[in-house]
């Protein structure tokens, strides 16, 4: 079948509906802007600054900071480059895509992986969020502290009125569907550049030039360096790593493969770097100005004792916690849910669904014992990287970048496999997720954890690749049955 036609043939109502079909050529409007600006939203927020603060705290230069920023970057754009290109041609999101691959039933078990992580990770950003939304109030309320002496649940009320805010700022974006996600990402990426430049203009006053905040001095060499090195990089990859996964439910809106490309490599890449330079040059300025490290945004707002810095401060941090957990956090899961049922949900009532269960992880309860929660999400993580590695290697070189887009919502198509099963994929999953997790549980090979994202990647598509090079695709499905449009 074109991969260009604009319709599918008598779709199953099980494998099909709007939000997963195609989208139409007419409806692909996202240009290199929207990435650009999408990806601002993404990379600009408290968990990212605080993790380039960090390379400094932990005793690197500026310049080998700069350096682990940079590595880490490249290895993201260009995996997501490459899982961005069938969704871009074919229009599909993940949920749909995965099907080649793992089967259509098969292809439940990693996306409600996914779904679970992301949904995790909105209810940590949303109570972290929910923080600066009390920072907010606390100014224009004075009163605001005196809450804190009633509970429920586990949770002051004045939190809860923070949180319960927060929650519902998510559900007034999602509400009207993708579109205004983009235009919400437009103006919110762009807003904490103007806190970052702020605070970074403090860093150079307070130290007197750009040439003190360079000639902070590092303490790791040797390797002890690299070590830490390469963990970091890990774990900057570690934050986004998800996103290689679901790109394609943002990129089958791209008007094509150079607007997704060029748009995502300078939100991507450049936008990080020049994100992560402020922050290392704010937390630099901390060490000037008040002799130890602050990585922690809102910790160095409430440094200034200025009740306007913390409002303005502590809104662009809201905004910015926001934007992410919208795009990185809600779409996913909500594509992935539409996965299960997609005669009865559609976007705005499965982002909603997604919203309500992540309630459920409480993480009022919890967020204070983040080592060991971050240990297991980083585990989960690198449980993904051989999907990711799967998703590449079956497009690009088993498919040769050729899909057959109607088999992709009928149960007799090309990606049956063993009714709806492919094991290969399953087996080169596990091959990958134990090359990347040994690490955590044989003591002599625990430096292999320190790059358990490259290695599952790799080895997950390697696997993935001998186990089917003899497989022979299914002849196309030629069928007279009714044409639904899309």
């Amino acid at each position: 079948m074109d991969s260009n036609s604009n319709s599918v043939i008598n779709p199953n109502p099980s494998l099909y509906n709007d939000d997963l079909a195609p989208v139409p050529k007419e409806k692909r409007t996202w240009g290199w802007v929207s990435y650009s600006m999408i990806w601002m939203g993404m990379v600009h927020n408290i968990v990212s600054y605080e993790l380039a603060g960090s390379l400094i705290a932990m005793g690197m230069s500026v310049w080998q900071a700069l350096g682990a920023v940079l590595l880490s970057n490249v290895a993201l754009i260009a995996a997501i480059w490459l899982n961005s290109a069938a969704g871009t041609k074919y229009g599909l999101p993940f949920p749909v895509l995965i099907r080649a691959s793992f089967g259509y039933k098969g292809a439940h078990i990693p996306v409600l992986i996914r779904a679970f992580v992301a949904i995790f990770w909105f209810a940590v950003q949303t109570y972290a969020g929910s923080k600066a939304v009390g920072a907010v109030i606390g100014v224009i309320y004075p009163g605001w502290q005196s809450l804190s002496h009633y509970s429920f649940l586990g949770m002051a009320v004045n939190d809860w009125i923070g949180f319960g805010t927060f929650w519902l700022l998510h559900a007034w974006v999602i509400s009207h569907g993708m579109e205004r996600v983009r235009r919400f990402e437009m103006w919110a990426g762009p807003l904490v550049i103007i806190l970052g430049l702020g605070l970074v203009y403090w860093a150079v006053d307070t130290a007197n030039g750009f040439g003190p905040l360079f000639a902070v001095p590092h303490t790791l060499s040797g390797g002890e360096f690299w070590k830490n090195f390469f963990l970091s990089v890990t774990g900057m990859i570690g934050v986004l790593a998800t996103l290689v996964l679901n790109i394609p439910d943002l990129t089958r809106f791209s008007r094509s493969q150079k607007d997704q490309l060029i748009g995502q490599g300078i939100g991507l890449p450049l936008m990080m770097t020049f994100f992560a330079f402020m922050s290392i040059m704010i937390t630099a300025g901390t060490i000037i100005a008040f002799g130890k490290p602050i990585t922690d945004p809102v910790a160095l707002l409430t440094q200034f004792d200025n009740p306007i810095v913390v409002l303005l401060g502590a809104f662009s941090l809201l905004i910015a916690t926001l934007s992410v957990n919208v795009v990185a956090n809600v779409v996913s899961p909500a594509y992935d849910l539409i996965n299960l049922i997609p005669s009865k949900l559609n976007f705005v009532k499965a982002g909603l669904i997604s919203i309500v269960i992540g309630l459920f992880f409480a993480p009022w309860l919890w967020f204070n014992n983040a080592n060991s929660i971050f240990t297991i999400v980083g585990a989960i993580g690198g449980m993904l990287g051989p999907v990711s590695g799967i998703m590449i290697v079956d497009y690009f070189i088993i498919r040769k970048k050729q899909y057959d887009l109607n088999s992709f919502f009928i149960k007799e198509g090309q990606y049956s496999y063993n009714n709806g099963w492919n094991p290969r994929a399953f087996l080169a999953t596990v091959i990958g997720v134990i090359v990347a997790l040994i690490g955590l549980f044989v003591p002599s090979l625990a430096s292999l954890y320190t790059y358990n994202w490259f290695l599952g990647i790799a080895v997950g598509g390697l696997s993935y690749y001998l186990l089917m090079r003899r497989t022979e695709s299914l002849p196309l499905q030629s069928s007279k049955e009714k044409r639904v449009s899309i």
